[in-house]
């Protein structure tokens, strides 16, 4: 574990070997960049134009014009050199005490900000990388057929979302309405989704931009591939099921997905590198990486249902990569942009408590759950408080904190 002159736990899930970035307010000031450090958010943008002319950061990437922005699409776009300075130098400033006097003044309570969201939102992709995952859905849907469609364990199933609906932690959430219409109905309906449900999922946020028309090779993904966010993909299972042949998931999906303030980067989730479950068959060449690419990412969850631990998923689990789902992403010519993100499609096990939708958990709603205050639900009520909290292995038996995402339901509209 690196020490610091702050006050820190050893067990500080947000110490040194994290720092993740977020963008921060307080009352009367605008949005900027900030880093969690502990308990304290230190105001980047602030300490690095100090920095410019006291430890020579001016001779590198403009860190000041990009963290005073209020998003983190300029930092994105300097690419990672530009993301490996900023992380030496942010531990250097916060480990020696030279740096203590000018650098304390900068930080300020995690108590007394207000997040925002994090990114500007370029485009939104979710994929559909979890087999357990696609396997109960397939079986929920598609009774009488094979769980996984055929092209299944070829290539990383994706549909683009709404960037525009992408909310930060704590936004609350209107239930959605459209057409619903069941099996056993004569005819379609209008209203209220019965079925709200939530995906925990991880969400991968990408910086660097590519050209149009230049797929971006496996082995090269890592360059653009900043850090991760935990992302609720909101889901109203009624209205999918009705809408989702044969296009795939529209007003069912794009009313709002929920992500967490901070951005973990992919530096920070080093140790948390781990072998893929195993792919068979072998992907075609493109998808086929070495290194970083090839691995996965050990991350632990936690679902809780207005206070109530309801499942643990573990991301270990998913089959496919976080570079094989922005290869694919790209292989047809489409262009990356900073500020682009994409969802790892739902984390969901082979136990009941570690499936990441309630879909799942309660098997369509036909084994309800019970909650710690007695009450039983089966899908999302108004009212009712989801909170998605995760952490991964850091270096020397740290944690590396993930933080949360959280979201209240509210009445549909009208």
């Amino acid at each position: 574990m690196t020490t610091s002159w702050i006050d820190l736990a050893e067990d500080d899930a947000f110490g040194l070997d994290n720092l993740p970035y977020g963008v921060f307010s307080t009352e009367g000031t605008d949005p900027r960049v900030g880093v969690r450090v502990g308990e304290w958010v230190l105001d980047a943008g602030a300490v690095a134009r100090i920095g410019r002319d006291a430890v020579g950061v001016g001779d590198g990437p403009d860190l000041t014009a990009a963290w005073e922005r209020p998003s983190l699409n300029a930092f994105l776009e300097l690419g990672r050199p530009a993301w490996t300075v900023a992380r030496s130098w942010l531990q250097e400033v916060l480990t020696d005490p030279v740096h203590e006097e000018r650098t304390r003044p900068h930080l300020v309570p995690v108590g007394d900000v207000v997040m925002h969201l994090p990114i500007e939102v370029a485009d939104y992709v979710d994929f559909y990388a979890g087999e357990h995952h696609a396997t109960n859905v397939g079986r929920i849907f598609r009774p009488d057929s094979e769980p996984l469609t055929p092209n299944w364990k070829h290539l990383p199933i994706g549909y683009h979302g709404r960037s525009g609906t992408v909310v930060v932690s704590g936004t609350d959430v209107v239930r959605p309405s459209g057409q619903r219409k069941a099996p056993s109905d004569p005819a379609p309906t209008f209203g209220p989704s019965r079925k709200l449900d939530i995906e925990a999922e991880l969400g991968f946020v990408v910086g660097g931009s590519s050209r149009v028309g230049h797929p971006v090779p496996i082995d090269q993904a890592g360059e653009h591939l900043f850090g991760v966010v935990l992302l609720n993909d909101w889901s109203a299972r009624d209205i999918q099921a009705w809408e989702y042949v044969p296009l795939g998931p529209f007003l069912g999906k794009s009313f709002a997905t929920s992500i967490s303030p901070w951005v973990v980067t992919m530096d920070a989730l080093a140790a948390a590198r781990v072998d893929l479950p195993g792919q068979d068959p072998e992907p075609l060449p493109y998808l086929r990486g070495t290194g970083d690419a090839a691995l996965g990412l050990d991350v632990h969850y936690e679902v809780v249902w207005n206070g109530t631990v309801v499942s643990r998923p573990e991301y270990r689990d998913m089959y496919w990569s976080p570079a094989q789902m922005l290869a694919h992403l790209t292989v047809n010519g489409a262009s990356l942009r900073s500020g682009d993100l994409f969802g790892s499609g739902t984390i969901s096990g082979t136990e009941p408590r570690t499936r990441g939708s309630f879909l799942e958990l309660t098997w369509n709603g036909t084994e309800p759950v019970t909650l710690d205050d007695g009450s039983t639900r089966s899908f999302i009520e108004d009212g009712d408080t989801l909170v998605l909290r995760a952490w991964a292995p850091g270096p020397g038996g740290v944690r590396i904190g993930l933080g949360e995402v959280s979201g209240t339901v509210v009445p549909a509209a009208g």
